[in-house]
């Protein structure tokens, strides 16, 4: 495998952070990752996939391994259900499109979220009604300590609203390198509850729509909300929607009737980061380089040559003016690498 030095990750991560990796490898298969990892000259090393749930705030001094294993597979399948083994180099999006192609149902309102397959069960990630964990079977990961591969099924996983067991106690103890799912061959369940999908089916002129117009749907929604992160740099979402107590809702709710908000349980309440972050007037806001998009207050863009440092500095700003107008905790949702 060959190994680059000082190499610039502004082309691996979606914010186009001009961070520079000390030394750079691309890793496209399980024997390489493994043989890297045995590397005893190179003691520190930093896993990279799609680059689109992070932030890079300084250069990374240690040996960046580039994830790039490819592959897809049918495991086993019967009249109703498939299950589709996804290498974890394989884009998410592009992925997903290719299910659609092949008529299994399951992840169509989950388009257009970059990064890559393998990085999809840290976060659980999730859009429009939808998470990963709901089509999710297992996933294969290489431990870092031992060199050998274990499967984890869902509830080994963890999973938790952006959440997962890889997020938390197996924290840069394994590396996810395939992921199982379960999807529909037929009889397909839509999940069209978000009026944001209905209406713009509506305005498609789709009365009965299948998973690819679910799919086009969320698509179009997206591309207006969102920037493209190859015109625009960004990593989606940057901030968590913060869920809160009963007990705090109803006095924020009080306060501000006009908010919205969704109920997660009898006793927890979603309130969206979004709105909170527009109340404070950060909405299409630059400073510098670094700001807040548009059309959209959950994410934060690179407008040209921020730092990571300058959008971290944004993002504790805004977190502050949330806590002081409304006196409630926002946090980032993507993986901020110091």
């Amino acid at each position: 495998m060959d190994i680059q030095h000082d190499r610039s990750l502004k082309n691996y991560n979606t914010f186009g952070i001009d961070a520079k990796a000390k030394h750079f490898c691309e890793i496209n298969s399980i024997a390489d990752l493994k043989q890297a990892l045995s590397w005893s000259e190179y003691p520190k090393k930093f896993i990279l996939s799609g680059g689109s749930n992070m932030l890079l705030t300084s250069n990374i001094d240690s040996l960046v391994l580039h994830l790039n294993i490819k592959g897809k597979e049918i495991v086993s399948e019967d009249d109703e259900f498939v299950i589709l083994k996804v290498m974890g180099g394989e884009n998410w999006h592009q992925m997903v499109l290719w299910t659609l192609e092949q008529n299994y149902g399951g992840l169509e309102n989950m388009s257009l979220i970059p990064g890559n397959t393998g990085t999809a069960p840290i976060q659980n990630i999730g859009a429009y009604g939808v998470e990963l964990k709901d089509t999710f079977v297992s996933c294969e990961a290489l431990e870092v300590a031992t060199l050998k591969l274990k499967t984890f099924n869902k509830e080994e996983c963890k999973f938790g609203y952006r959440d997962s067991f890889f997020k938390n106690a197996g924290k840069g103890k394994y590396i996810i390198v395939s992921v199982n799912f379960k999807l529909r061959k037929k009889n397909h369940r839509l999940n069209t509850s978000y009026g944001a999908i209905e209406t713009e089916l509506k305005n498609m002129g789709i009365q009965n729509p299948t998973i690819k117009d679910v799919s086009d749907a969320v698509i179009n929604i997206r591309q207006r909300k969102l920037p493209d992160p190859k015109v625009l740099g960004n990593s989606g979402s940057f901030f968590k929607n913060p869920v809160i107590g009963r007990a705090e809702f109803e006095e924020f709710s009080a306060k501000h009737p006009e908010a919205p908000f969704y109920k997660v349980s009898d006793d927890l309440i979603k309130v969206p980061a979004a709105w909170l972050i527009e109340q404070c007037g950060y909405k299409g806001k630059r400073f510098g380089d670094a700001g807040v998009h548009k059309h959209q207050a959950l994410v934060l863009v690179n407008h040209g040559n921020a730092s990571g440092k300058e959008i971290l500095d944004l993002a504790h700003r805004i977190m502050l003016s949330v806590k002081d107008k409304f006196g409630i905790t926002i946090s980032p949702e993507v993986n901020i690498i110091e």
